[in-house]
């Protein structure tokens, strides 16, 4: 009967966290890790605050972790749910390059949203994680973004137009390139074109569809509900959603979806149905992943530095960091940049069916990229 309640003992002390215990303490987790780990910036009151926080729930801390924690070296945690497999590998690239220039570990860690993001974040500060970049779709989640500014961890979203306080934020002005995007299709002389939305749930989605709208109106065009539809930022989603598209009694003669895995579904459907494009239908996509330049035709699209974007917010985070170990009672002070995007002409886009020709006629027009700078649109109110 001792022996197990012995292990019951365990078992309870074992659950017990580092934000246990600073909550015990009055302090934070980040304090409870400085404690543990013998630093010397700590007052004498609260580095006993904490022991005795520790001694009276029984915590005990990882020692793997503890001994990381000790090094100078910084320890960045990237998070991501079920994102788009194109999209992450073009982020990882940006994140590795730029940590391994600076000697910074990365722990990358998948996990589903809501309270399992939560638990998980927890989890990585506990394991001795200095900061946290939030990749798509997690850089939108109220429940993640509440838990870093109530844990305190510096941190920073790639690819979330949204500004939070004391998080930061590396991103583009999607409202503006999904204008620029609607602007060319409409130069080719299309007017009835469909679009698909990437994930509700997500910042980008509902400017770059605002961008859109932005640009119909722009041009006197009117827009049907019909033509726009709910996707979900994958491939099989730009599939399905184009069969509903293209059996419309009047279809479009060009599609934009919201990234380039729906794009590519675009284009596979069009196929399914001996659509050529872009003689039969004008595709065009979002982000510049690898889906743009790896099926026929090349797609025409929005190039996202995703890569550069990684990069920066490494960059960002990493500089946080050492701040907070110099100044561990300072507020953290958010840093929100938009970086520039490129219009990528390739071979997905061209003047609808029967047309005479415009003057910016796909055949006549420069295949080029062409850059535009972000945070020169008017956007429409948060």
């Amino acid at each position: 009967m001792k022996k197990n309640s012995t292990n019951q003992g365990r078992r309870r002390h074992a659950n017990i966290t580092a934000s246990d215990v600073a909550r015990r303490a009055g302090v934070s987790p980040m304090t409870v890790s400085r404690v543990i780990n013998g630093e010397t910036s700590v007052r004498k009151s609260t580095r006993k605050a904490v022991n005795d926080a520790i001694l009276e729930l029984g915590y005990s801390p990882n020692k793997a972790a503890r001994s990381l924690a000790s090094a100078n070296q910084v320890r960045i945690g990237l998070l991501y749910s079920n994102p788009s497999g194109t999209f992450l590998n073009e982020m990882l690239l940006g994140v590795l390059e730029q940590a391994w220039q600076s000697d910074t570990q990365i722990v990358v860690v998948e996990c589903a949203e809501g309270d399992d993001a939560n638990s998980v974040i927890r989890g990585m500060i506990e394991e001795g994680v200095d900061g946290i970049i939030l990749a798509p779709p997690l850089c939108d989640s109220p429940q993640a973004l509440q838990t870093l500014r109530q844990e305190r961890v510096p941190a920073v979203t790639v690819g979330s137009p949204n500004k939070v306080n004391e998080i930061s934020s590396v991103c583009i002005d999607d409202y503006l390139a999904a204008l620029v995007l609607t602007r060319h299709i409409i130069s080719l002389g299309h007017e009835r074109i469909g679009f698909i939305i990437g994930n509700a749930g997500q910042g980008a989605s509902a400017l770059r569809l605002e961008g859109f709208r932005a640009g119909m109106s722009e041009a006197g065009l009117e827009l049907e509900d019909q033509l726009v539809i709910q996707g979900e930022f994958s491939y099989l989603s730009g599939f399905n959603e184009t069969a509903r598209l293209l059996a419309l009694e009047h279809p479009p003669t060009a599609i934009i979806a919201s990234n380039d895995d729906m794009a590519a579904g675009v284009i596979s459907m069009a196929h399914r149905h001996s659509i050529e494009v872009p003689g039969g239908l004008t595709v065009c996509g979002f982000d510049d992943t690898l889906f743009a330049t790896t099926i026929w035709p090349n797609i025409t699209t929005i190039r996202q530095p995703i890569a550069d974007m990684s990069s920066l917010a490494i960059e960002i985070l990493e500089k946080m960091i050492r701040r907070r170990r110099r100044f561990p009672t300072q507020e953290i002070q958010a840093k929100h940049r938009e970086l520039d995007f490129l219009l990528m002409l390739r071979d997905s886009d061209g003047p609808p069916p029967g047309a005479a020709g415009t003057g910016n006629d796909a055949k006549n027009m420069s295949r080029t990229a062409r850059r535009f700078a972000s945070g020169s649109s008017r956007k429409p109110p948060a």
